[in-house]
């Protein structure tokens, strides 16, 4: 009998929260005048959910215009030689607009230059961002700071003309059939 009773009871809180929200107090046809407010409700706030995605939409076409314009989503590398550490270390920092995969072509370049990186920090989140420091191997050559970052900067660069390279044969294929 008591379990009946600690059953209903939530139910009966559910009911009395469904009745305020719908602004129905009366007993008799209660069930119909709730759910035709509350699908009204939830009307609503998808009406208002949609209105906030258009919003997010157009402030992030805004900023993505905004960087544009601004020149922060060019391709931005810097390396300093640092000194203390082992001869032949490097802190490179890299920022770029983030459309497919930046890492792997990076690192490419980097070991075809004879650096081991040695710590790194990734961040994808709206530009490709990137801090690692790297060092050179025993066999590699010497290196200065600015040869390292147009490597970088053309493997980069390498990887967009892959990708156009790849849509625009995938576009003839589809034409030739």
């Amino acid at each position: 009998m008591a379990y009946g009773i600690r059953r209903k009871a939530p139910l009966r809180r559910k009911l009395q929260i469904l009745r305020r929200v719908s602004g129905s107090s009366k007993q008799g046809r209660e069930r119909f005048a709730i759910s035709v407010a509350l699908l009204l409700y939830i009307r609503k706030l998808k009406l208002g959910l949609a209105a906030i995605a258009r919003d997010y939409c157009a402030l992030y076409a805004t900023n993505r215009r905004l960087l544009n314009h601004a020149g922060l989503l060019k391709n931005h590398v810097t390396v300093e030689k640092v000194e203390n550490t082992a001869p032949q270390s490097y802190e490179v920092r890299i920022w770029c607009e983030r459309k497919g995969s930046r890492l792997v072509p990076i690192l490419e370049a980097l070991e075809k230059m004879g650096l081991t990186v040695l710590q790194a920090r990734v961040s994808c989140d709206k530009l490709f961002s990137m801090e690692a420091t790297a060092f050179a191997t025993a066999h590699a050559r010497a290196l200065e700071a600015r040869d390292v970052a147009q490597t970088i900067l053309r493997a980069i660069e390498n990887k967009k003309k892959e990708k156009k390279k790849k849509k625009k044969k995938k576009m003839a294929i589809k034409w030739e059939e």
